[in-house]
């Protein structure tokens, strides 16, 4: 059987092939509400079925969105890139994942595969861009959106959530309860200063301490962001001599592994612990005691980066804070914390 090509279809409803382009693709010129059903009709009945290849070669872009992110397997990531899906999808394309697993090697590799597939834009959600990445973007001029993070070394268009502020929310929550003081389980050695949510969490919990007249020394600790790692760190310090009565974790993960530590060591949360933590995953909700945490508007955010990264003036002057689509964060308060 010979295949269909937009000429049967032209024929078969009885107009042009530009016509039937401009069905297929939604533009770039409107078409007659009549004309648009006999083309469609056409399509049904010869099967017709584009070549989305010569179009993207023809075009010199696809209907492709490229995602990087550190680790889908963390929830977060994962929520986050299924609002990113979700988004794209209304707007009619379909995302590639690429994840970097805190690696900016692999986080170059993605750049270079997704850019050289012509992809319509590309959202990052990286993890301490460096020079080279940076130099990749500029390289090909791609129409890029910083998401979730920040980089100091990209000055691109970035969806973020008031990190420093829900974190001081939560501290302050914390303290409100009337624990002498709050300890935090920030980053590791490698978070960067600047830029990294992590690093502003840590920032927002340090300003809510001062703001208390609580000292910060000696309460800061390092741990990873993953669950199974500061489970393990949770274990130490909730075993040691200085147990503290409250903790503020940088992430979700790392305070549902904080729980698990507590539960191990018989510690009662919150009658002897209280936890608080960043992201409000689903999950955050079916913890036990469930887990008092700091949400934003996910979808929101994914959508607001989809619009950016797919509409025309993305490369807007101005200063950095004016390239910032800053998302506000909120308390959601549940019973880690001490809350009935």
């Amino acid at each position: 059987m010979a295949k269909v090509t937009r000429d049967d279809v032209a024929r078969l409803a009885g107009t042009s092939t530009a016509v039937v382009s401009y069905v297929i693709n939604n533009g770039p010129r409107p078409v007659a509400p009549a004309t648009r059903e006999r083309v469609l009709a056409a399509i049904k009945e010869l099967g017709y079925r584009p070549d989305r290849v010569a179009q993207a070669m023809a075009s010199r872009r696809t209907e492709l969105i490229g995602l990087i992110v550190p680790d889908a397997r963390q929830p977060f990531f994962g929520e986050m890139a299924h609002a990113v899906e979700q988004a794209a999808a209304e707007r009619g394309k379909m995302v590639l994942v690429g994840n970097s697993d805190y690696v900016a090697e692999r986080e170059v590799h993605y750049l270079r595969a997704f850019l050289g597939m012509r992809v319509s834009g590309l959202i990052l959600v990286s993890h301490a861009l460096n020079d080279h990445a940076a130099a990749e973007i500029d390289a090909w001029d791609a129409r890029v959106v910083l998401l979730h993070e920040r980089p100091e070394a990209i000055d691109d268009v970035a969806v973020v959530t008031d990190d420093i502020g829900g974190a001081q929310l939560a501290t302050r929550h914390l303290l409100e309860h009337g624990y002498d003081y709050v300890a935090c389980l920030g980053g590791t050695a490698e978070t960067p200063a600047v830029g990294d949510p992590v690093s502003d969490h840590v920032e927002g919990w340090r300003r809510a301490m001062q703001e208390a007249g609580k000292p910060t020394e000696g309460r800061l600790f390092e741990a990873p962001y993953n669950r199974y790692d500061a489970y393990k760190v949770g274990l130490e310090l909730l075993a040691g001599p200085h147990r503290p009565p409250a903790i503020f974790c940088s992430t979700d993960d790392q305070a549902i592994g904080v729980l698990r530590a507590a539960r191990e060591l018989r510690i009662d949360v919150p009658g002897q612990l209280a936890v608080a933590g960043f992201d409000d995953v689903k999950e955050a909700a079916l913890t036990d005691p469930p887990l008092t945490t700091i949400a934003s508007d996910r979808s929101a955010m994914a959508r607001a980066a989809v619009d950016l990264v797919l509409d025309d003036g993305l490369r807007v002057p101005g200063s950095r804070r004016e390239r910032l689509k800053l998302f506000p964060s909120r308390l959601v308060v549940r019973q880690s914390c001490g809350c009935e």
